[in-house]
């Protein structure tokens, strides 16, 4: 089982960003992570998928170039999927869909330090997650998102309530189209914090947008 703290997961999820190469239109991933780091980002997930994406040395060598920058800014460095990748860079943990290995099995890999996430979409799939061992749950898409090609049906923040009304306690992050303008009724519905790929990676002032949403949820 994990020994993540859950009052520290809790912390951690308030804004979580994720980013990979191709979600930077206006800046370098480099640029855009430090600038969004500034702006109040408190978790990162390395995503490197999409058309473009980098694969191989190249994906690994920015991920390095990534974990470096959350390192310097002491903000966690969570790899999207991709087990193989976050033992190469040693990352603070993993994050994976229903379709990867169940988190029992990344424990058994990572060891009960490492941070493990799941996507869920439903009650029976949140469970089984805590059942495995998962520290915290990523729930959605909450809004319509085109960020991801896979995104399941449109949730809405009703299912953070559901969630909650079933009796799981376990630490829960939103995700899907989420903007500064929509994210505390996430928050309001049971959510420890939002998740953000192009709200903050696509913005004209990724700073400003990132300092934007801990503002809103402040409310």
């Amino acid at each position: 089982m994990s020994r993540i703290d859950p009052a520290a997961m809790r912390s951690l999820l308030r804004l979580y960003f994720i980013m990979g190469s191709v979600n930077c239109p206006r800046l370098s991933p480099a640029d855009t992570l430090r600038e969004a780091i500034a702006g109040g980002v408190t978790l990162f997930q390395y995503r490197e998928k999409g058309a473009g994406a980098l694969q191989g040395a190249a994906a690994l060598e920015l991920g390095r170039q990534l974990q470096a920058i959350c390192r310097e800014n002491s903000v966690p460095f969570i790899v999207n999927d991709d087990i193989g990748l976050a033992e190469l860079l040693d990352a603070d943990g993993v994050h994976v869909g229903q379709d990867d290995a169940p988190a029992r099995e990344l424990r058994r890999r990572l060891g009960a330090h490492k941070i493990i996430g799941v996507s869920a979409h439903t009650v029976d799939e949140a469970r089984q997650a805590v059942a495995d061992g998962a520290d915290y749950l990523g729930i959605g898409p909450i809004y319509p998102t085109a960020s991801k090609d896979d995104a399941r049906a449109v949730q809405g923040p009703p299912i953070l309530e559901e969630l909650r009304r079933c009796g799981l306690d376990i630490p829960l992050v939103g995700i899907g189209g989420i903007t500064a303008g929509s994210a505390r009724p996430v928050i309001e519905a049971g959510a420890d914090g939002v998740s953000v790929i192009s709200a903050i990676a696509a913005a004209e002032d990724i700073r400003q947008a990132s300092a934007g949403f801990r503002h809103a949820m402040r409310q």
